[in-house]
């Protein structure tokens, strides 16, 4: 391959999220930049030097495919395509010793070569877990639940760190008109989870943090679009929802990386 097309190949793995590898025989000969920025290295020469055998990065937990889930004899790709999609799901340490979960798609057309993207799926897998336990969901209001939350919670500070955006995070205080917090109906607190639901996107958080105010957390990619969303929320929040009642709105996004334990305490207050 001539330095133009390596070039052109290394720009195309680089723009994408997912950690990126083409292996050869096994052996990792290109790497992308989610890759270095997960295993905290600065080259694939460097990788190699560090690293032994890139199966060794499988944690072996029962519950991910690791060493122990490969027959004599047969590469760990080889043994992972014997899986339906859906459960083609490695555990691997980042340089922090903090475990994410990934699931892997493989491309094996090329003898001898294999093109392995690796899909940070640590939130939604909890996710999945926790809807398996029905533990998800508030029944009251129909958001997510704050038990469920705040076991999923940290995911964001990473997720915010991985895809080099900043976090946003929302309060909805719902109010009698008057400016009372008061216990609420099972259907007025849908309406207005409904209200919101149809104004966010799928990845974004919408918890039911108390009796009567919501949590809204989400991922942006600067400033510039936080005041963008603000503005978007604010004029949802002022709507009215539900006669009789209306939601008192708060926001602020991550400064410098505070955690976002942090950005919602200082919500809070």
């Amino acid at each position: 391959m001539d330095d133009v097309s390596k070039a052109l190949l290394q720009s195309v793995l680089n723009s994408q999220k997912e950690v990126g590898v083409i292996f050869c025989e096994g052996v990792p000969i290109v790497t992308n930049s989610a890759f270095h920025k997960f295993f905290n290295v600065a080259s694939l020469e460097q990788y190699l030097s560090d690293f032994g055998p890139f199966v060794n990065n499988f944690v072996p937990h029962p519950s991910y495919f690791n060493q122990s889930k490969i027959d004599k004899g047969e590469s760990w790709f080889e043994a992972i395509m014997k899986l339906d999609e859906q459960d083609r799901i490695v555990s691997m340490m980042n340089a922090k010793y903090e475990p994410h979960a990934f699931l892997v798609t493989l491309d094996t057309s090329v003898e001898n070569y294999q093109i392995a993207s690796f899909e940070d799926i640590t939130q939604s897998l909890i996710k999945r877990i926790m809807i398996q336990n029905n533990v998800t969901i508030d029944e009251e209001s129909g958001a997510y639940s704050k038990n469920y939350f705040t076991h999923i919670m940290h995911s964001f500070d990473d997720a915010a760190a991985f895809n080099e955006k900043i976090i946003g995070v929302s309060f909805f205080d719902i109010l009698s008109n008057d400016g009372i917090e008061i216990a609420l109906e099972e259907e007025i607190l849908k309406a207005f989870v409904q209200h919101f639901k149809n104004s966010i996107r799928q990845d974004d958080m919408l918890v039911r943090w108390n009796k009567s105010s919501f949590l809204l957390v989400y991922l942006i990619d600067d400033e510039t679009k936080a005041r963008q969303v603000e503005q978007k929320l604010q004029t949802m929040a002022s709507k009215t929802i539900v006669e009789g009642f209306k939601c008192r709105f708060s926001h602020r996004v991550q400064k410098e990386k505070e955690s976002i334990v942090k950005l919602i305490k200082k919500l809070e207050d």
